[in-house]
Order: structure tokens, then sequence, then C-alpha cells
């Protein structure tokens, strides 16, 4: 069964250390998801994921009778983003919670673990 594990950030708070970091620091920082994703890949469970690009690229289409509404982001006035997203194949929520709490991301924010609907 597929999983998608969502990645909750505080863009703030990256932000706000944004002008500090250099390249050796963001090196540093992206070594433990480089290294999850080899793992989830050796594992054989890797389907995808990537990083997102800030909330206020988003935008948001919606209907209204026969007119397409588009706005720009962000929506949402919230402390966390969606941030990014992995998508494993996993035999059950016990072993994708597993594979959730070895993410990076789970060590100083949330990790939220949703399964992938299929039709049928």
């Amino acid at each position: 069964m597929q999983y998608m594990l969502l990645i909750h950030v505080d863009e703030a708070a990256m932000a706000a250390m944004a002008p500090a970091a250099t390249p050796d620091k963001a090196y540093e920082m992206a070594q433990p998801y480089l290294a999850y994703n080899e793992a989830l890949k050796k594992a054989g469970v890797w389907v995808a994921g990537d990083r997102l690009a800030p909330s206020a690229s988003t935008t948001l289409v919606s209907m209204r009778g026969d007119k397409t509404e588009v706005l720009d982001g962000p929506f949402a006035d919230t402390k966390e983003q969606l941030g990014g997203y992995y998508i494993i194949e996993a035999a059950d929520l016990d072993a994708a919670i597993q594979w959730a709490a070895r993410c990076p991301a789970a060590q100083n924010r949330a990790v939220e673990v949703r399964p992938i609907w299929k039709a049928g």
C-alpha cells in the first residue's frame, strides 16, 4: 500500500535562518535527508519525494459555476506549512509509521502519514 509522508515546516523560522546559512551549513542540513532518501531507496519503499517551494508561491484554483477562479497564496495563516513529501510503498500503517519516525523532519517537526486512496 502507498502512503504519503507529509513534512510540515515553519517557513518563518526557516526564513529567519536563511541569511546566516552558508553553503557548508546548507550542505550539513541536507545530509540527513540525503541519507534518508538512500535508505528508502535501498529498502525498495521509495516511490517519490521532494521539497516544495514556499507557500507564498501557491496558486489556488476553483470553479464558481462555469468561471475559473485563480488566487495567489498562501491561504491559511498557520504556524506550519507543507514543506515536502515522500510517497512510499509500505506493507501497512505500522511500517509507514516506522519510516516516518526515521525521517529527519520527525526529530523536531511533524510528519503526517496518510494512506493514498486507491479506487476500486
